[in-house]
């Protein structure tokens, strides 16, 4: 029994899969540090910001990335041939590569979240920026990881 459609399949699960748990570690993170934030401003007296919501959405795309990844690897099983190990180890690069993005993002906006609160909005270009810089590193992953799977020959 040849194991390499096996192999393509386990890649195309962890691609998506390890993503999906950074973006839930990240939004997570992000989201408990959003309710502290929110708790003290309302404490406060302040309104409650919407601008924490961005923080704790950000590191939801990395899944999406992942499920492009997998979408793109799904074209090839019927012609995996012996390229069951490439599509693995695509699948395992943008599986990591896309946890670890979704996962500093959320740190990124969990620290975001408690700065506004404390700077009362201030610095909200900041955090953006801070959160982009995390997000690239989630597209570079994908686009490389396309360009690998273009690199199979067909």
């Amino acid at each position: 029994m040849d194991a390499t459609p096996f192999l393509g399949q386990l890649g195309m699960a962890l691609a998506v899969g390890l993503a999906a748990v950074g973006s839930s570690v990240g939004a997570g993170m992000a989201g408990m540090s959003a309710a502290g934030s929110w708790a003290k401003d309302a404490r406060a007296g302040k309104p409650l910001r919407f601008i924490y919501i961005i923080c704790v959405a950000a590191p939801i795309t990395q899944t999406l990335y992942g499920f492009i990844v997998l979408y793109m690897m799904s074209g090839l099983l019927d012609k995996v041939g012996a390229y069951g190990g490439t599509l693995l180890g695509i699948g395992i690069a943008t599986g990591l590569g896309e946890m670890l993005s979704a996962w500093m993002q959320g740190a990124i906006g969990a620290a975001g979240c408690r700065m506004l609160s404390d700077s009362d909005g201030k610095g909200f270009a900041f955090v953006l920026i801070a959160l982009g810089i995390a997000e690239t590193v989630g597209i570079f992953t994908m686009v490389f990881m396309i360009f690998m799977i273009f690199a199979i020959p067909a």
